[in-house]
């Protein structure tokens, strides 16, 4: 929060926010830094506070920046306060009546007892602890020397014994030895602020995890928006801590301000529905608004911004106010799959999953404000409702060249209210040579499955949530030549269409109806893909299938199977999971599941100790058109490939190197000089094979990963197809033997142009 310009310093305000109640502390205008830690004033100032408001649960410093203390940390200050309540109030142990039956220790007993308890108290409790302990021992010795009364002996021995159940002097006592007396930063052991921005209510955890090693630490994004990742290991804890110091995070006082000043200018203008469906244009616009506001206001503040700090700050700026906050930044990272904003969100740390340490929990931790201002930017951009009546909202964030899938849900749906999953696309398209170089598909399956593609096949892509089928079925577009026409259907818009628009291919792209929402004005997915069968000749891609649109989809199979690529992904685990989702769940007929001749099956394998998980491609099967009833019991599902989990690689079985494969049989009747030569076949695929080795082999012997990208890998594509050509017309057929050599020299003499 912001408190107003004529607030009293030091003044508070307690705010309810999910389900706690958070004391805010104005310090606009001090001339220091608010520190439990290194404040003594500071300290004394928030125990008062504490005495009048026992139920707080979060203690906020309001500067600049805001300074977050979590309930753990004010819980040791709450029983400070409660310790002196009990003391002063309860059992009145410093009151005059308790005080004079001390009889000669009354006047030494009174001023030093209220020196400790009404003032060192509040200031440094320990201190305070250490220096009755030492009295303590004091009255011990000068008892032993005389035979005086103890009384004033038992009275100290009674408050001590209330000083040590407290928690803060339990954990701070083995290190007394290591700070003097009066030493403030003993203090920094058990307080540490999260950082918040006043911009953003993001609390930032600043502190690192307590005996944890770093796993990994790097930078994502480059220049003045770079931000560091450390990855921590702790003690007996399964999750990795994914430690995030953003730049926003770490600015400078000075620069705090600035933004705050111009944030407040910003803020007046909300955009409209307008703008945000053209929200490049629009935070280009923001961007040169808030890089003009910022530099006057530095001026007229005399504060040396330089160009970077112009620009960082004008991007931060643009960020926490047309933007999504943190949620851009982890965008950033290539190395997240997943982002997780759990209910209820400022009770919770936002999660990550990681392409190289799987869920991981992070040092951020959101507010109801940020949650419910990214649902309303969500609404606005997707058009579609998120609301008691709707409590599940599908759609996709884009920024320049980060893309992700964004699912949200709501009450009644969530019981703690709003709560996010971010599913990162990979900034530039996935393809055959990148998942072959991961082991997600070895050369022999990416061979396979570009023949097939290039047979105009109908297949689906099956596996689990988070089994790379989107991002394999994207990759396999790109074995699509680009002469042929593409349509995409997409409730949720994932597949590469842009960049693929970029590499000049003829595709459209159609948004449909998510079958998760409801009503709305978007057009259902059954009825966008029998619309397509209208738009001309066309491979048709289906994103995903859920629902009613299924059997539009197989209408399209049957239309389409023997002259374009039919294609989509679904939910299932095995073929004939497939099978049994299609014809049970989603009503397709059996003889219209037929219509399906290849079903990809990806999901993730686990290491044995469970903390590591890997997606690869399980099997590649045929589906056969002579069963009745069951493809099971009937021989109706023939696996061409299979993965081997002892040897981590997909094999061919012996129906493949058998050449029985009737999918395969129908493809070369088809082209001249294959039909009835299965030798023919089989050495196109291997050729294939080859070349999707060949590729990645030479990338990383020359050191350039950039050609296992889509740019390179459709060109590669391209130069196959036409040295096969010209082959083919020379000899009649496009062998290996020849076309793999002249392929070869194509790729040594272009790959020298590449990063050039």
């Amino acid at each position: 929060m912001m408190f107003k310009k004529n607030t009293p310093l030091y003044s508070y305000e307690i705010l309810r926010e999910s389900g706690e109640n958070v004391m805010y502390i104005n310090y606009l205008g001090a001339t220091f830094v608010p520190s439990l830690t290194e404040s003594a004033e500071v300290m004394a100032r928030t125990m008062d506070n504490l005495k009048e408001e026992s139920n707080v649960s979060r203690v906020v410093f309001v500067q600049q920046r805001n300074y977050s203390y979590d309930f753990s940390q004010v819980k040791l200050l709450l029983e400070i306060s409660n310790l002196y309540d009990y003391v002063v109030n309860r059992e009145k142990l410093l009151s005059v009546e308790n005080l004079s039956k001390l009889g000669n220790s009354y006047n030494v007993a009174y001023a030093f007892l209220n020196h400790i308890i009404m003032n060192v108290l509040k200031q440094d409790p320990i201190s305070a602890y250490r220096e009755l302990r030492g009295k303590l021992f004091e009255e011990r010795a000068l008892l032993k020397q005389s035979s005086s009364d103890n009384s004033y002996i038992l009275l100290l021995e009674k408050i001590l014994s209330h000083f040590n159940s407290l928690e803060l002097v339990k954990r701070l006592k083995s290190s007394f030895e290591a700070y003097p007396l009066r030493d403030r930063t003993i203090y920094s052991k058990v307080f540490r602020a999260d950082i918040m921005p006043n911009f953003t209510f993001t609390r930032m955890v600043a502190h690192i995890p307590k005996d944890a090693e770093i796993v990994k630490q790097y930078t994502i994004a480059r220049g003045y928006d770079a931000s560091l990742v450390t990855i921590y290991r702790r003690p007996n804890k399964a999750k990795l801590v994914y430690h995030l110091s953003p730049p926003e995070y770490l600015l400078a006082e000075d620069h705090h301000m600035l933004l705050n000043l111009a944030r407040n200018v910003l803020i007046e203008h909300r955009p409209t529905e307008e703008e945000f469906n053209d929200s490049e244009r629009t935070r280009q616009v923001f961007f040169n608004v808030a890089r003009d506001l910022l530099s006057d206001l530095a001026s007229n503040k005399q504060i040396d911004l330089g160009y970077d700090g112009l620009m960082k700050l004008a991007t931060i700026l643009v960020r926490y106010t047309i933007g999504f906050g943190i949620l851009e930044v982890l965008l950033q990272d290539e190395s997240l799959q997943d982002i997780m904003v759990n209910a209820p969100v400022s009770l919770s740390s936002i999660f990550v999953r990681h392409n190289d340490y799987d869920e991981c929990i992070t040092n951020l931790i959101p507010s109801k404000e940020d949650a419910d201002s990214w649902a309303a930017k969500f609404r606005m951009t997707s058009g579609r409702a998120l609301d008691e009546a709707n409590p599940i909202l599908d759609t996709n964030l884009d920024l320049a060249e980060i893309s992700a899938r964004v699912a949200i849900i709501q009450q009644p749906l969530s019981a703690g209210g709003l709560a996010y999953t971010l599913r990162r696309h990979r900034t530039k398209p996935w393809t055959l040579p990148l998942f072959v170089k991961n082991k997600m598909i070895d050369s022999l399956g990416a061979g396979l499955l570009s023949f097939m593609i290039d047979g105009a096949r109908t297949l689906l892509v099956a596996g689990t949530r988070s089994s790379g089928k989107t991002s394999l079925l994207s990759s396999l577009l790109l074995e699509i030549m680009p002469t042929h026409r593409i349509i995409t259907i997409e409730d949720t818009l994932e597949l590469p269409v842009s960049a693929m628009r970029k590499l000049e291919y003829d595709i459209l792209s159609m948004k449909v109806r998510s079958a998760l929402a409801g009503e709305s004005t978007e057009v259902a997915a059954e009825e966008g893909i029998r619309a397509s069968l209208r738009l001309g000749d066309s491979s048709l891609i289906v994103g995903e299938i859920r629902s009613s649109e299924a059997k539009a989809l197989y209408e399209a199979m049957r239309v389409g199977a023997l002259a374009n690529v039919v294609a989509g992904t679904i939910h299932g685990g095995s073929p004939y999971a497939v099978f049994d989702r299609v014809v049970n769940d989603l009503q397709v007929p059996l003889t219209s599941f037929k219509a399906t001749d290849l079903i990809v099956v990806a999901n993730p394998i686990k290491s044995p100790d469970g903390l590591t998980s890997w997606r690869r491609v399980l099997q590649i099967t045929e589906v056969r058109k002579h069963f009745e009833k069951d493809p099971l019991t009937e021989g109706g599902f023939v696996d061409l490939m299979k993965y081997d989990v002892r040897d981590d690689v997909l094999k061919p079985t012996k129906d493949l190197m058998n050449g029985d494969s009737e999918i395969m049989k129908e493809i070369a009747s088809n082209v001249k000089g294959w039909a009835g030569d299965w030798d023919a076949v089989w050495d196109n695929v291997v050729l294939r094979q080859k070349i999707k080795e060949r590729v990645v082999d030479y990338a990383e012997k020359v050191g350039k990963p950039e050609l296992l990208e889509a740019d390179f890998t459709v060109k590669s594509n391209n130069a196959f197809h036409q040295i096969s050509s010209e082959v083919g017309k020379e000899i009649g057929l496009p062998t290996s033997e020849r076309v793999f050599p002249e392929w070869d020299a194509w790729l040594t003499k272009e790959a020298k142009r590449v990063g050039v």
